[in-house]
Parts: C-alpha cells; sequence; structure tokens
C-alpha cells in the first residue's frame, strides 16, 4: 500500500503543476490580444491559486512531487533509462534553477511584502532578459508533457486521441510565446513612450523597492545553493552505496541465453537488465504501471520476497500466471533464473489486459479452411491490378460472412481463408457459428459472381474444410506480423479436408464432430469415411454439394 500511496502522489501532484503550467501558458497567450486581457486573466487564475485551498494544493504539490523524485533518483540503482526518462529527468531537476527567482519576484514578494505582480510588471521585468522565462516555460511543459504522455499512452483511447492532444501540446506554447513576446513589446512601447509610467505602474502593485529586491536575491542564492547541496548529496550517497555494494555478494541473475549478471545488491530485476546492456521492455519507465516489464522466474522464485500489493493487483488484473513477476518491482534477495516474457520492443497495447485467447489457453473451437478453385487459370490473363482487385472483392465478402457469424478471420493465405470459431466461448456455439459461416460464404460467393458477372471467364467457386477439436490458442507471431492463432492436431485436419472438395466435387466437406457439436441434422446428406495424412483412424465427413444447403442447428 505504501508503494502504491507514493505512486499515486507523485501522479496527481504532477497533474497539479502541469494544469498550473498550462493556466499559465493559456494566460500568456493572452497578449496576442492586448496586456489587459493578460492582466484580467491573471486575475481569474490569481483567485484560484493566490486563495488559501489552492496556495496549499500548489506549493505542496510542488513539494512533493519535487521530494518524491528525487526519492526516486536516490533509490535507483543504475542511471541507464531510456531517452526519453532520462530527458524528463534532466528538464525537472532543472526546472527548481529556472523557476527561482520567477517566483521569489511574484509569489515571494507577494506573501512576504504584500505585493500585488501584475502582468505588466512581470513583462516589464523580464522581457529585458527574457530567455530564462522562455527556458523555465519549455522545461517545465516539456517535463509535464512527457510525463502526461507515458501515463495516459496505457489507455486504449488515446491512441486515436494522440494527434490532437500532440496538435494542442505544441499549439499552446506556441500561442504563449507569441503573447508574451506582443505583450512584453507592447509593455516596453509603454515604458518608452512615458517616463513616469515605470513608478506609477510599481507603485500600484506596492513594489518594496530595494528592500524586497535584497530579500529576493538572498533567498535566491540561498535556494540554489539548497538544490546544488541535494543534487551532490544525490551524488555522493550513490558513490558510498556503490562502494558499499562492492563488499556485498551480488546477485546472479541468468538470463535465457545462458548470460549470466553480476548485479548490485538492492537493484530491481529491470535495473539489472538496463545496467548490462540487455534490452527489457517497460512501457512505463519502470513505474510499475504497465506489466509490459514481466518476466518469468524458473529458479530463486521462492526466494523473492512477496509482491506488494499494487504489483500483485496489477498482476492479477493481467491474469498472469505463477512464478510471474513485474521485473521494475522485483529485487531479488539472492540467485535467480528469470527470462522476459515479451520482446524489448513491446508497446501499451501488450500493457493491457488479455484474454485467455490471446495469452494461450488450450480450447476445444472449430476450424475453417476455404480456398478458391482454378483462381491461377482464371487471373492468367488479367492485368496485376485486376488480380489484385477481385482477391480484395473475394476476401471482403468472405471475411464479412465470417465476422458477421461470430468467428475470427486468422489469416489469409494466398488466395485462401482460415477462420476460428468459439475461441472466447463454447465449442458447439462454436460449431454452429461455423456451420452459418459456410452458409454465408456461399450466400456471398453468389452475389459476388453476380455483381463480377462481366469480368469473369467463368463464375468464382470456393472449397470449404470444416473441422473441430482441441487446440492452442494464443496470440503468436513477431512484431506486427503477430495475430490470434491456433496450433494443433484439429488445425491439420481441417486444412486437409479443404482438398477433399475437388475429389466429391463439392463446395464444403465437414467433419462428424462438427455437425454433433452444433446439433445439426445431416441425416439427408450421405457421409463418408477418410483417411487423413497422420491420423491412424479414418475420420467420418460429409460432402456438401452446396454450402447454402446446410441443416439449420436445432440448437
Amino acid at each position: 500500500m505504501r508503494g502504491r500511496l507514493i505512486q499515486q502522489l507523485r501522479l496527481w501532484s504532477g497533474i497539479v503543476l502541469f494544469v498550473y503550467v498550462a493556466g499559465h501558458l493559456l494566460n500568456h497567450a493572452f497578449g496576442l490580444s492586448s496586456v489587459e486581457a493578460m492582466e484580467a486573466g491573471r486575475r481569474v487564475f490569481a483567485g484560484v491559486w493566490r486563495s488559501p485551498p489552492g496556495t496549499v494544493l500548489l506549493v505542496g504539490s510542488f513539494a512533493v512531487h519535487g521530494a518524491l523524485s528525487v526519492a526516486r533518483l536516490f533509490r535507483k540503482r543504475d542511471l541507464k533509462m531510456p531517452v526519453w526518462e532520462a530527458a524528463q529527468q534532466l528538464l525537472g531537476l532543472a526546472i527548481p534553477f529556472l523557476l527561482c527567482l520567477h517566483m521569489l519576484g511574484t509569489l515571494g514578494l507577494s506573501l512576504r511584502f504584500g505585493m500585488d505582480p501584475s502582468y505588466p510588471f512581470v513583462l516589464w521585468a523580464t522581457w529585458s532578459d527574457p530567455w530564462q522565462q522562455i527556458a523555465l516555460m519549455a522545461a517545465a511543459w516539456t517535463h509535464g508533457c512527457i510525463g502526461i504522455h507515458f501515463w495516459l499512452r496505457l489507455q486504449p483511447w488515446y491512441r486515436s486521441a494522440l494527434p490532437f492532444l500532440f496538435a494542442a501540446a505544441l499549439l499552446l506554447p506556441a500561442l504563449a510565446l507569441a503573447g508574451f513576446a506582443v505583450g512584453g513589446r507592447d509593455v516596453l512601447a509603454l515604458a518608452a513612450a512615458d517616463s513616469g509610467w515605470v513608478g506609477a505602474m510599481l507603485e500600484g502593485i506596492r513594489f518594496p523597492g530595494r528592500a524586497g529586491v535584497e530579500w529576493v536575491q538572498g533567498i535566491e542564492a540561498r535556494m540554489s545553493a539548497m538544490t546544488g547541496m541535494a543534487i551532490a548529496a544525490l551524488v555522493a550517497w550513490r558513490l558510498v552505496r556503490a562502494l558499499r555494494a562492492r563488499r556485498q555478494r551480488p546477485v546472479r541473475v541468468t538470463y535465457p541465453d545462458g548470460r549470466v549478471v553480476r548485479a548490485e545488491p538492492g537493484a530491481t530485476l529491470l535495473e539489472v537488465s538496463r545496467a548490462a546492456g540487455i534490452p527489457h521492455a517497460s512501457v512505463c519507465g519502470g513505474r510499475g504501471r504497465c506489466s509490459t516489464c514481466r518476466v518469468h522466474v524458473s529458479r530463486g522464485f521462492d526466494a523473492l520476497p512477496p509482491p506488494a500489493d499494487g504489483e500483485r493487483a496489477l498482476l492479477g488484473r493481467i491474469g498472469a500466471p505463477e512464478r510471474v513477476r513485474l521485473a521494475c518491482q522485483t529485487v531479488p534477495a539472492g540467485d535467480v533464473t528469470l527470462m522476459p516474457l515479451l520482446p524489448a520492443s513491446a508497446g501499451p497495447a501488450e500493457a493491457r489486459a488479455r484474454t485467455d485467447s490471446q495469452q494461450g489457453a488450450e480450447r476445444e473451437i472449430a476450424i475453417l479452411f476455404a480456398d478458391l478453385r482454378a483462381f491461377t487459370r482464371l487471373s492468367e490473363d488479367k492485368l496485376p491490378y485486376d488480380v489484385v482487385f477481385l482477391l480484395n472483392r473475394y476476401f471482403l465478402a468472405m471475411g464479412r460472412a465470417v465476422e458477421e457469424a461470430g468467428g475470427h478471420v486468422d489469416k489469409f493465405i494466398g488466395d485462401g481463408v482460415m477462420a476460428l470459431f468459439g475461441i472466447d466461448g463454447d465449442p458447439r456455439e462454436g460449431c454452429r457459428s461455423a456451420l452459418e459461416a459456410v452458409r454465408a460464404m456461399a450466400a456471398a460467393l453468389g452475389e459476388l459472381n453476380a455483381a463480377l458477372g462481366e469480368e469473369l471467364s467463368e463464375p468464382l467457386r470456393i472449397g470449404v474444410g470444416l473441422h473441430a477439436g482441441p487446440v492452442i490458442v494464443g496470440e503468436m507471431g513477431y512484431s506486427r506480423a503477430t495475430s490470434v492463432t491456433a496450433i494443433g492436431d484439429a488445425v491439420n485436419v481441417a486444412s486437409r479436408l479443404e482438398p477433399m472438395t475437388k475429389e466429391f466435387a463439392c463446395q464444403a466437406v465437414i467433419s462428424q464432430r462438427v455437425v454433433r457439436l452444433a446439433g445439426a441434422d445431416f441425416s439427408a446428406i450421405p457421409s463418408r469415411l477418410v483417411e487423413i495424412r497422420g491420423r491412424e483412424r479414418p475420420l467420418r465427413v460429409y460432402p456438401v454439394a452446396d454450402g447454402g444447403d446446410i441443416p439449420v442447428s436445432d440448437g
């Protein structure tokens, strides 16, 4: 619970600060209209954040987020990390140095001397040397956008929304910078046109004069020194910890290729991989949110510390089997042998909860294979464009027929189709859906022949093989060539029934197993016993001349 609480505090304190920065940038953008518009927006902005609850929330979020970020750096045993994470950390460390003067010159003087800093004052004070303010805006906004992106990218809807959010993330700071420039130009023009304007402006905001300037300079020096000392302490502590670790027995982590890594005690399994230069998936950057770093521990599992509630909940949500742990949350106390369960290139999609059919399960399903007859002869006199057009129309018709019947199109193989039925349900329902799909495919083929009659030298014909049996279903493949598919003897049988449609001069050959599970009455269709290569016993099948004649199941 402590780990989850810290994660939530860091996340929500960061969101509060991001909202504050976004509001600040929006207020800057009002400068494209006028300085008066900026000042009107500031009063609304200040009414929220300068109120007692707003001030406590803002200052508390800044303190909590900063402290937890530094503490996370203290805990990390190795500083090797992805480029995006390193950029976020460096920008986060730069923000206190860039923010110090601006915060003291506005909020600090307001709390200490009762000054009411206005936009004309801020623009007048910063525009003579605006680069620190611009760098602060860029650092704070980029740091926040990186954090928000790697938090939201785990959500299923985020991918479709990303182009719009990315455009907004670029547009807001661009408008803010333009508004800041226009507002600064207007304020400098006012100061140049009226020699008494600056004095009246400072008097109107109750500027404390030299006392305020000296106070700001003194506090800035102390804060910069404290920030520098904190960074120096972090470096010193890491050196001391590294020296102490050398005196302890190292932890040995063995990887699937036989490589053994000697790791510093106290490092997580993800840090061990990173330190050794071994690619290891981690979409969330090791924050325990995504599960992509999960590993199977084959040796040394019993010696691992028990998972915290957050890790246990995440593993339960994705249905992880036994001996699986999150590498980013697991600190081995002894030697372990592990195997990463996802490729290093795994993305947000792999972080989401997965069904049994995705992560692997043994099921009884119906498998359908369909193939176009004599398509090579049919396409000999056609242009490549016409062949592609014809195949795409065929695949569209067959794919719709399968999916509308409740099936899953596994793959298109040349001019053939492989489809699965019942992968997430009951095998009886799967077989009924498969028979419905054969009927629908026959009807769709008739409609396609009618639509393309003038372009075809002869009607399109298909052969369908349909069988049911136990198989292993799971998401298999590599990189983008990954899909839910099935392997097993039943798949081989279905693929060998499809060519038999030529032998029986029919449109479909359906095994008795499918008919029985579907509860269909095939008594009017003569059955045949056929030999299947690789099987000892013959298989009873029903050759069906036209798929449209398949009886409707009673179930």
